[in-house]
């Protein structure tokens, strides 16, 4: 054969043979990618039991263990979850997304960079807060939250001395669970907070530190903390990571004597609070007498903006106030520009009651994430200012805790009751022409009163009209008795009260002036505005919300932005609006 020919022939030859490869390398790439491409899931069924063996079953990963809403966490191909998703036994099927807990930024490099989690040498600055609030009253009269367990669930806790000893001086660390990795650390003094955040909010709870005048930063600086972690270093996290820690909290309420559970993290809704499994979670561990204290949210001063878990109607949801940056003069003091108001889409009045949350000094690792991002509020070696409602819950979780110090025996709901019934709502005018300054949906009961409501218990006036139980199995849901006339203002439904009283509201704002907070004033018609009422058939139909007490609203709940999950929620495919557990606002 010629030579030219050959050549020619093996030319062709390795040209084919190469294409050859090349084509069955890229099919077995696209072959393999198609198999191996997997979604996070948060499978729902009848039992733990029940939804990790079908997940195993149909050949996914079981990744979350979610006890507390009869659920598992799982790796699930696309073939997989639709195999999951028609069977009989399969409740939900949830896309288990990503939240944050923090404006993103540039990262920190991590805790204070001696190790030690000293105070530094520079001076212990004071707070103020625990006064505005009066808890420094109690402090001298000793209650100060010894014996009472407050869990934050949050990036973790720097080991700093205000955080780690109480005002006894002991070691105050119960016990460090990391949700993320599934692990409790040997030592609970093990851990730290490369966030920064769950420090801050830690700190304003239970600061031991003491200034020269005699007063402790913290609200209760001799509770015992548990510190449960579900986001990370960036404030992200997911949503299995922080039901698995709501989960490990409920187990073990009784081992730490958890009576608080700190959630200052705000998602906006997706869902009625029901179906949100997150708020599952939440209503199983109010339901195990555990008092969970949630933000508002940092969406105002708009209406209907509180986020998940603060729209649960049994939790205490708190918004911010401010000092005006004059803490000895209360009349110049306002509601938050930031701070989310209701009603919710259920038509619950939120929030309960208002805090201390603009310009907070807390205790925050140099080097962590916030500090680092926002540099021009970190106060000498140890302080971050910031404002928010996550600060806001931290005061209440204080404050819970020195009730529940006093009052061992209260439960959950008897808690609620009380700090809303001893509340200081903020008013405005003299004698017979006082009048509420801000309505029932922007401060609620008003500014806490930690001194009456620890020495004053109240009961029977939360969360009536609710079955927290029959709401949990799913088989009665609640309505509150907000709504929204033609005009677009709220008001509260079966009353004739008026914007003076504080039932109506056309949704203005104004903090050009300051307001005082007072105890004598007499709510009209007491707290008709926190029950709820059973929806009849569970679901809204095209008439809205009727209820069975005789109430039918002939238009529903008549929200002017359209609002309407006509099949009971709307997900998206992977849940990825990412939630904000504190998203930076402008101090106040």
């Amino acid at each position: 054969m010629d030579r030219k020919l050959v050549f020619f022939f093996i030319a062709i030859y390795s040209i084919v043979a190469g294409l050859g490869y090349f084509l069955s390398v890229d099919t077995s790439v696209e072959e393999s990618a198609a198999v191996e491409i997997t979604t996070s899931y948060i499978v729902q069924g009848e039992s733990l039991e029940s939804v990790a063996a079908l997940v195993r079953a149909a050949g996914g990963e079981v990744t979350h263990e979610l006890g507390v809403i009869r659920a598992v966490g799982a790796t699930l191909t696309q073939a997989q979850a639709n195999v999951l998703r028609t069977h009989s036994d399969v409740q939900r099927l949830y896309g288990n997304g990503s939240i944050e807990v923090a404006a993103k930024g540039s990262t920190g490099g991590g805790n204070d960079p001696n190790g030690d989690g000293g105070n530094g040498g520079n001076g212990i600055q004071e707070t103020h807060y625990p006064t505005t609030v009066l808890a420094n009253n109690l402090h001298t009269s000793g209650i100060d939250g010894s014996g009472v367990g407050i869990a934050i669930l949050d990036t973790g806790l720097w080991k700093h001395d205000g955080i780690k000893y109480d005002s006894a001086g002991n070691a105050r660390m119960r016990v460090v669970y990391n949700a993320i990795s599934n692990e409790v650390a040997v030592n609970p003094m093990n851990g730290n907070d490369q966030g920064g955040h769950g420090s801050h909010v830690a700190s304003i709870a239970v600061s031991s530190l003491v200034t020269e005048n005699g007063n402790y930063n913290g609200i209760a600086p001799g509770a015992h903390l548990i510190s449960v972690q579900a986001f990370d270093e960036l404030g992200q996290g997911t949503y299995a990571d922080v039901i698995r820690a709501i989960d490990w909290v409920v187990a073990n309420k009784a081992a730490h004597n958890i009576r608080v559970l700190n959630l200052s993290f705000s998602a906006e809704p997706r869902s009625h609070y029901w179906d949100d499994p997150i708020n599952q979670a939440v209503m199983v561990a109010w339901q195990q007498d555990i008092v969970v204290v949630a933000a508002a949210g940092n969406r105002g001063p708009a209406a209907m903006t509180i986020g998940v878990p603060g729209n649960v109607p049994y939790v205490i949801t708190v918004g911010a106030m401010t000092d005006n940056y004059t803490e000895d003069n209360e009349g110049d003091d306002f509601v938050a520009s930031f701070s989310s108001a209701g009603p919710t889409y259920e038509g619950f009045v939120k929030p309960e009651v208002v805090v201390p949350g603009g310009h907070m000094l807390g205790l925050m690792p140099s080097q962590s994430h916030l500090a680092t991002t926002y540099p021009e509020f970190y106060a000498g070696d140890k302080y971050f200012q910031m404002s928010g409602t996550s600060q806001a819950a931290g005061v209440v979780s204080g404050v819970a805790a020195l009730i529940l110090q006093a009052n061992p025996g209260l439960s959950a709901d008897d808690v609620k009751c009380t700090i809303m019934a001893t509340a200081r709502p903020a008013v405005e005018g003299k004698g017979k022409n006082i009048s509420l300054a801000y309505s029932v949906f922007q401060q609620g009961a008003g500014l806490v009163d930690a001194t009456a409501a620890a020495t004053m218990p109240v009961a029977d006036c939360a969360n009536q009209g609710l079955d927290i139980d029959a709401d949990i199995a799913g088989t009665r849901h609640f309505g509150g008795r907000a709504n929204q006339d033609a005009n677009g203002n709220f008001y509260v439904m079966g009353s004739d009260l008026t914007a003076s009283d504080g039932y109506t509201w056309d949704e203005s704002y104004s903090s050009s002036s300051g307001y005082m907070w007072t105890n004598g004033y007499m709510w009209t018609n007491g707290y008709m505005w926190t029950n709820g009422y059973l929806w009849t058939n569970g679901s809204v139909n095209s008439d809205g919300y009727m209820w069975t007490n005789g109430y039918m609203w002939t238009n529903g709940y008549m929200w002017t932005n359209g609002y309407m999950w006509t099949n009971g929620y709307m997900w998206t495919n992977a849940l990825t609006e990412m939630a904000s557990m504190s998203s930076w606002v402008n101090q106040e």
